[in-house]
């Protein structure tokens, strides 16, 4: 079964075609496998490795409220604008110090927006995070820090509790870490590597990137699933990165331009070998 899954880029599509009865419309598969082009992995060559791969992902909103006024007058008003550069100052230490260091952790500020004004305090400011990790453990804990570091700066600020700020957790986005399946992936790795030779099938790390195919392998039908990365890189331009320290261009890089002659070639031979290779076992 080819499952053609739209709205990956924002988490929605494994949801919705799982939500629609995939594994109960149709024949439940007994292997999930899939692959996703790589910008740091010559073109010709796979990598792949067991257990986790990529992370969870969580887009979380926090709307910190204050009490607005003069610029001037800044003692008869509670400043939203400092309370949010404690607060992103703060949640720094939540990977840092309350958080296994053995256990991978991201939790980064993308967007801060308050004020309009150079002389006027607002009232509100808010922030908008992404949220990565692998251990389901590590993302509750996550968003349980946020809230009660949120809350005790607030307090702290002089704020009542009516006015501490509001978390919103984007559940709808959240999508799970993509975890492959050891047993499932050592076969595919060999199999891949009797179909394009062994030096061609690299090792790599995982990665704090997300993808909704994990969710694929997180149902109550336990299915096995394993991604791996097809190399989209021209084997020149790889070899001169390496040569020089020029950083690849990203996956979302307008100047990323895959080698499809290559690539393309070595993604079908790779994804039909291990197919075939499930399929027999």
């Amino acid at each position: 079964m080819m499952v053609a899954q739209p709205a990956e880029e924002v988490g929605g599509g494994a949801k919705a075609m799982l939500s629609e009865g995939l594994f109960s419309k149709y024949a439940k598969p007994d292997h999930i496998i899939a692959l996703h082009v790589s910008a740091s992995v010559p073109a010709g060559k796979v990598s792949m490795k067991n257990e986790y791969t990529m992370a969870s992902v969580d887009s979380v909103d926090i709307t910190i409220k204050g009490k607005g006024g003069h610029g001037a007058y800044p003692h008869t008003t509670i400043d939203p604008v400092v309370i949010a550069a404690r607060t992103v100052l703060a949640l720094q230490t939540i990977t840092s110090r309350e958080l296994s260091p053995l256990e991978p952790s991201v939790i980064t500020v993308g967007s801060i927006h308050g004020g309009s004004k150079h002389n006027v305090i607002s009232d509100e400011v808010k922030l908008q995070l992404t949220l990565r990790s692998y251990n389901p453990d590590v993302r509750s804990a996550q968003i349980a820090a946020i809230k009660r570091i949120t809350a005790g700066i607030a307090q702290s600020a002089g704020l009542n509790e009516s006015n501490y700020p509001v978390i919103y957790v984007h559940e709808d986005e959240s999508i799970p870490s993509t975890y492959n399946n050891p047993a499932q992936t050592d076969i595919v790795r060999n199999s891949i590597a009797s179909a394009i030779g062994d030096t061609n099938v690299l090792e790599t790390q995982a990665v704090m990137a997300g993808e909704d195919f994990g969710l694929y392998g997180r149902t109550d039908e336990n299915i096995p699933i394993t991604l791996f990365w097809l190399g989209g890189v021209n084997q020149a331009q790889y070899a001169d990165s390496i040569k020089t320290g020029e950083v690849l261009p990203s996956l979302h890089s307008s100047k990323f331009a895959p080698d499809y002659k290559v690539a393309i070639p070595t993604g079908i031979k790779a994804m039909s070998n291990a197919a075939v290779a499930l399929f027999n076992k």
